[in-house]
């Protein structure tokens, strides 16, 4: 709608100097003006005109109908003055030509303008902890940062997928104890991740039996940082181990990352930022640790380094910044993160913006809420996690099991299986906004019916039998619009651009899939109304046939845009 409404906003500017010299408004006010109402028979957009009572010195509906009266455009069949409101309807020629013509001209590249063309943007997801599981805690920031990822893409950036990978501080130290204590490296070697899991919890559970075990962690990680050759070589052993755990869950999603560049690649370009910190006057010693006075700013002291000259998560992120402005020349430098991280970030931006780096403004942190399963929150210490290929092969196999069922001579069951049992979990999370805490259902996120994953690919394979139906069909007739579930089709299609546009200015992923769910919704009540292969006459028949196309191709480029496969017979 965003053409129509420009379109529009021209012509009101035109239709209001005509009523009066004293009304100062640009094209860019109008747009900001304009509203979706709630209800269609309302219009397609909405004019307030209370804004402008002050100026004309007259009551809102008198306003709405003297511009109802005077209004002109091209691209409206019709306008009505409502209760202060000028109500706006498009023409469907306008539908024809302005957006079921363009899905057909720009097929997958519809809904981008082409804004990010020329920009960089870097994201920081993912980033799970070596050593530790790859849990439902970490399906947030993946699935949220790639799906960020994907919408800068769309858009025309040059986007950098960074896992920065939390291969460096003290639970290394914890991890050495555990596995010299009670490990060995034919255990962990037949045992993978869960083995190192397995260890790095019987060291939570006796350090609280026995404090000098922490103690030892710390020594181990000081001589870790140190290069001792030893636990050089124990930590490059788990980091592999774990890598290779993962890779498997990303394949799963369709995720592949530019950078596998983790804490420990910043560990010798600390020193120059702790150096500039000294030089500049910023670090303080408080208590033998050096920090940054933040009170200034009501926030805690940003801590630098610890009383034994140890190295913390903002020294690292404050260094990795620095490098990766360098490297990438970013415009946009993304974290995907907890929420319960934020002061972390503000602290440490701040850090940056005090020392001088004309970027800070760059650095955005994308907070989102936490998980559970049925009510239960999750600790990687006490080894009450879900991990994230468990829930996957769960959704996979419920999946599995509905589609032997419903459609046993389906070809290709297991990769269908994947890519719904898969995309349900995917959508079912990203369907609310990011920061609210999220309960996490299987039952509800499997269902067909709703605002589901399932749903919406079922929809997506209900168009690709349509269209193998009509395949062979010479549908290059004239389109006609010929119902209103037509129109309102087509209404929707064209708001995928604004979509796009707000679920990246909000960093929002949860805008494109309630706009998948408004698709799907439409377009089946499109389907249950109205013919669209048996359509007895030529030309209406065509014109749904290529809506049915328009309706793939809009789903198709939505789910790429949130991690989620697409499925052409479930």
């Amino acid at each position: 709608m965003n053409n129509f409404k420009l379109t529009v906003a021209k012509d009101m500017l035109s239709c209001l100097a005509e009523i009066s010299s004293d009304i100062n408004l640009t094209v860019d006010d109008i747009l900001a003006m304009f509203e979706y109402p709630p209800d269609s028979s309302l219009g397609d957009i909405a004019f307030p005109c209370f804004k402008l009572s002050r100026i004309l010195r007259k009551a809102p509906p008198m306003i709405a109908k003297e511009i109802s009266e005077k209004f002109k455009s091209s691209v409206v069949s019709k306008v009505e003055a409502v209760n202060g409101y000028l109500n706006i309807f498009v023409t469907n020629e306008y539908l024809i030509n302005n957006v079921l013509y363009e899905i057909e001209n720009k097929k997958e590249k519809y809904g981008s303008d082409g804004s990010g063309i020329g920009k960089v943007a870097v994201f920081d997801y993912s980033s799970p902890n070596v050593a530790k599981p790859f849990h439902i805690g970490h399906l947030g920031t993946t699935v949220i940062g790639h799906s960020l990822k994907m919408l800068h893409e769309f858009q025309g950036y040059d986007c950098v997928g960074i896992n920065y990978l939390g291969d460096w501080g003290t639970q290394f130290g914890k991890l050495i104890v555990a596995y010299d204590t009670w490990g060995s490296q034919e255990k962990v070697e037949n045992g993978g991740v869960d083995e190192l899991v397995a260890l790095y919890v019987k060291f939570h559970q006796e350090a609280e039996k026995d404090e000098e075990l922490n103690q030892l962690a710390r020594n181990e990680f000081t001589k870790l940082e140190s290069h001792d050759e030893r636990n050089i070589k124990l930590w490059k052993w788990f980091v592999d181990i774990s890598l290779k755990e993962y890779q498997k869950t990303y394949k799963q999603l369709g995720i592949e990352f530019d950078s596998y560049k983790g804490e420990s690649f910043y560990t010798d370009k600390m020193p120059a930022q702790i150096e500039k910190l000294r030089n500049s006057g910023l670090m303080k010693i408080d208590d033998g640790a050096s920090i940054v006075d933040l009170s200034e700013y009501n926030m805690p002291p940003c801590l630098i380094l610890k009383r034994d000259g140890s190295t913390l998560y903002p020294t690292r992120d404050i260094a990795a910044a620095v490098y990766r402005k360098e490297a990438y020349n970013f415009d946009k430098c993304i974290y995907v993160t907890s929420a319960g991280q934020s002061l972390h970030f503000a602290q440490w931006f701040k850090v940056v913006e005090l020392m001088g780096y004309d970027w800070y403004d760059k650095l955005v942190h994308v907070p989102y809420g936490t998980v559970s399963i049925n009510g239960e929150k999750l600790a990687t210490r006490t080894g009450n996690v879900i991990l994230l290929k468990d829930l996957f092969a769960t959704a996979i196999e419920k999946v599995s099991e509905i589609i032997e069922e419903k459609n046993p001579n389906l070809p290709n069951k297991e990769e269908v299986s994947e890519a719904v049992g898969v995309g349900s979990v995917v959508f079912y999370y990203l369907y609310n906004n990011r920061i609210k805490d999220i309960n996490f259902i299987m039952e509800d996120a499997l269902s067909f019916d709703g605002n589901t994953g399932p749903y919406a690919q079922y929809t997506y394979a209900r168009c690709c039998g349509i269209l193998e139906k009509a395949s062979g069909l010479n549908v290059n007739t004239d389109p006609v619009i010929t119902s209103s579930e037509e129109a309102d089709l087509l209404k929707v299609l064209s708001k995928f651009n604004e979509a796009v546009k707000d679920a990246i200015k909000e960093y929002e992923p949860s805008v494109i899939t309630r706009y998948i769910i408004d698709v799907c919704s439409s377009f089946n009540k499109f389907y249950h109304n109205c013919q669209i292969v048996n359509a007895e006459d030529e030309s209406v028949r065509n014109t749904r046939i290529r809506l049915t196309n328009a309706v793939k191709t809009v789903l198709g480029s939505a789910f790429g845009l949130i991690c989620m496969k697409k499925t052409e017979k479930i």
